[in-house]
């Protein structure tokens, strides 16, 4: 008899990484791989969080602070709330299944965008829950029509702003109108994974909103512009009901202690951030010019990424980059995303792109 699973673990595929460096050199035997595809980075990690694990390896055999106090308090006095307002995950990721396993019963529903991030239907499928797809409009979310596909089995809303992989964002006004609307039994989820390099006046602050007593979460994540996605490290802030609820299901030690210690550290390091933040804006502008250059338009960004469209097959794009040691993402049809480097990777990518296209239009 075969293994009996339900259907909607069925339906589901398994979230494809971003390929490694080191199994491109193995395929291809290249020397020189440059990694542009999961939005890493490029400077490294946060120097005083490297520094703040110098001797952390001592205590590796002892757990983890469950609670994660300091961080969650440092945290806490950052964004002017307490520390019960504040949950720690194993990357932000994480903190989405837990949303979606203490808030979803079989059959409710999660309002999200049709291209967005990954994990919320994934997460939502894997419950039971019924995730409600709606159409981006010029790549951006459209707040009016996931306001109106909110109905009584709503109970998540999921806007990631700046959204992963267009990297468009929604304007203060634009948010304020849609939570004026939204039932006040429904969690809107604001993913910011991107917060730190966003660089528009008119971005919306949503820890506002969870300062007034709303439902409603602030994701974060350590993994972009902090440099420390290998540590995996996130973090929420929402009501302490909210976040009650989801300690809950949280497995007891799900922030590891070396990502505490580096996270804590890199919180402080605003030399690394102001610089990330500079070669991001430069590298922007670098690889927007070249791909123009090339006949393509990339779509605006407040993001560490320009998400284009090829004007042929990605899938045919994306592998004759490997070929010539880039490692972008192809993301659907002829639609793909690629990460800013530094100066020298962004330009190896436009050459290579130069190269796959022919010399451009």
């Amino acid at each position: 008899m075969g293994l009996q699973v339900h259907p909607d673990i069925q339906s589901l595929s398994p979230y494809v990484p971003g390929k490694p460096i080191d199994e491109l050199q193995r395929e291809l035997g290249l020397t020189r791989i440059i990694k542009l595809a999961s939005n890493e980075n490029p400077l490294g990690p946060s120097p005083k969080a490297v520094a703040a694990l110098n001797g952390a390896q001592d205590t590796l055999h002892r757990y983890p602070d469950g609670g994660g106090y300091q961080l969650r308090q440092t945290l806490a006095d950052r964004w002017k709330v307490t520390r019960e307002h504040v949950i720690l995950g194993n990357g932000s990721d994480e903190i989405i299944g837990l949303l979606a396993r203490t808030f979803l019963a079989p059959g409710d529903e999660a309002v999200m965008a049709d291209h967005t991030f990954v994990i919320y239907k994934m997460e939502v499928t894997a419950v039971h829950g019924k995730p409600v797809i709606v159409p981006l409009v010029n790549w951006t979310h459209d707040l009016e029509s996931m306001g109106r596909a909110i109905t009584p089995r709503t109970r998540l809303l999921f806007l990631c702003n700046p959204n992963n992989p267009t990297g468009t964002m929604v304007s203060a006004e634009a948010v304020d109108r849609f939570m004026a609307r939204v039932p006040d039994d429904v969690i809107v989820v604001f993913d910011e994974a991107y917060f730190e390099y966003v660089r528009h006046p008119q971005f919306p602050d949503a820890m506002a909103y969870v300062k007034q007593g709303r439902n409603a979460i602030v994701l974060r994540t350590f993994s972009k512009i902090y440099g420390l996605a290998g540590l995996r490290i996130g973090y929420g802030v929402s009501t302490p009901e909210v976040i009650d609820f989801l300690n809950r299901v949280r497995p007891p030690f799900n922030a590891n202690s070396l990502a505490q210690k580096a996270a804590l550290a890199a919180l402080s390091d605003d030399e690394h951030v102001a610089k990330s933040r500079a070669v991001n804006a430069a590298g922007i502008e670098q690889v927007r010019q070249g791909l123009r250059a090339l006949g393509l338009t990339p779509i605006p960004t407040e993001t560490n990424f320009l998400y284009f469209d090829a004007k042929r097959d990605g899938r045919l794009v994306f592998d004759a980059l490997l070929r010539e040691g880039i490692i972008a993402r192809h993301i659907e049809g002829t639609m793909l995303r690629v990460t800013i480097g530094q100066p020298d990777e962004n330009t190896a990518f436009l050459q290579a792109l130069g190269k796959v296209l022919g010399g451009g239009r």
